[in-house]
């Protein structure tokens, strides 16, 4: 019988927990671990109100310490652990795994706490260390990362012989009525969304119609934080206005798609939002210096998170859809193609299922899907992965199952 740590008891870690105890045949068998015991016991209670088999219990956990994470995973003993808490922690986790021997899974990659850089090298650099220990470990298993670099597998797979050109387009359509918050940890969102822009190019690559970029190597091009707009109108969301970010996704397409050209990740922004976020970048309110306060040190981004309302508060008064889907170039039988694939979730009906808007939603279902790949021993192998590195098939058959169905266009209107 398996048995699965969950670290993090926030919005991720509940929409992952109630989607694994919807499905106790895989998960018979889970430990909810966090530093605040009491938000571990109200995502039981709410599982096991609406009468799951699965065997749940919980654990007080730091996992800022590497010796607090393995005495928990000694005394539970799971045969894979989730890691749902803060991308901070993804090392210390990792090092835990390995000195227990149990395998892992995360949603978002490396982030050093006093530096604004999310780059997967660091958790790259396990590799040899989980293979030679026969263990596996799945990177950035939500969506974005995530299902996109199940849905390139599944295109390099199914409909292209060569991918040119990725284009990833996040919207999100909803409403949750305030003046300003972030539908995932403010800490992490306000980091990503003030960094400068980064895309992928081969070398050699270029905008002029006919010439070609040689595939791998390339190189990084960065833009100013919103340099880059194009408005464009999603289906069952509408027109949105999408900027050029920098997200991490990119850099494992660029490694593990072959003839790739261009990489790109666009986000969606509301003016009222990039407003607030400019106030607060230019009164220091999202810098990650610590700062003296009444003699103590702290950190203006770490203080405006607790400030800000708390994403996993936001799924009762969330309306409207998310839209998610990426743009697809590349060659098939020797001819031009272009695909699009997209999945749109709607807030409320997420908040019926499982009580968290969508943003939580479309991340912590697929966590749960990976979670499932390695248990059925689908998508178990020792090293370090990337999703778009396992069979995307069944994968893609969950989706469908789980609550995130996908949908294909293959006359999409095309980006410069």
């Amino acid at each position: 019988m398996s048995k699965t740590l969950i670290i993090g008891a926030g919005g991720v870690a509940a929409v992952a927990i109630h989607k694994c105890c919807m499905n106790s045949d895989v998960f018979p068998d889970i430990c909810i671990a966090s530093r605040t015991v009491a938000k571990c016991e109200a995502i039981k209670k709410e599982a096991l109100a609406k009468g799951t088999k699965t065997k749940i219990s919980t654990a007080s956990v730091n996992a800022d310490d590497v010796n607090d994470v393995i005495r928990v995973i000694n005394e539970y003993k799971p045969d894979f652990v989730m890691h749902l808490a803060l991308p901070y922690q993804d090392l210390i986790i990792m090092d835990a795994c390995l000195a227990t021997g149990v395998s892992y899974l995360d949603t978002a990659n490396y982030e050093p706490l006093d530096s604004a850089k999310f780059e997967y090298h660091w958790q790259w650099a396990y590799h040899d260390k989980f293979k030679n220990a026969g263990l596996t470990a799945i990177l950035g298993c939500g969506f974005d990362p995530g299902v996109t670099q199940v849905w390139s597998a599944y295109a390099l797979k199914h409909h292209f012989d060569e991918i040119h050109y990725i284009d990833i387009m996040d919207c999100n359509g909803g409403d949750h009525g305030y003046p300003f918050a972030t539908n995932f940890s403010p800490e992490i969102n306000i980091r990503e969304v003030s960094a400068n822009g980064r895309y992928w190019e081969a070398d050699g690559y270029s905008n002029k119609k006919g010439e070609k970029g040689n595939g791998t190597p390339g190189k990084w091009i960065e833009t100013k934080p919103m340099e880059v707009k194009y408005t464009r109108n999603f289906a069952e969301v509408g027109e949105k206005d999408m900027y050029l970010m920098y997200h991490e996704e990119l850099e494992s397409l660029a490694k593990n798609i072959p003839n790739l050209k261009r990489a790109r990740f666009f986000m969606t922004f509301g003016q009222s939002y990039l407003t607030h976020l400019k106030c607060l970048e230019n009164v220091g309110m999202t810098s990650i210096e610590p700062i003296e306060f009444n003699g103590q040190q702290i950190v203006p981004l770490q203080f405006l998170s607790k400030v800000l309302p708390d994403p996993a508060s936001l799924g009762p008064r969330t309306k409207g859809k998310t839209h998610i889907g990426i743009l697809f170039q590349g060659i098939k039988d020797g001819k031009p193609k272009k695909y699009y694939i997209y999945n749109t979730c709607d807030h409320q009906e997420c908040y019926k299922e499982v009580g968290s808007q969508a943003i939580s939603y479309t991340t912590g279902v697929p966590a749960m899907i990976g979670a499932m790949m390695y248990h059925k021993g689908l998508w178990k192998k020792p090293g370090v992965f990337n999703c778009e590195e396992f069979d995307p098939d069944p994968f893609m058959e969950q989706l469908n199952k789980q609550g995130l169905p996908w949908k294909e266009d293959f006359n999409p209107e095309l980006i410069d």
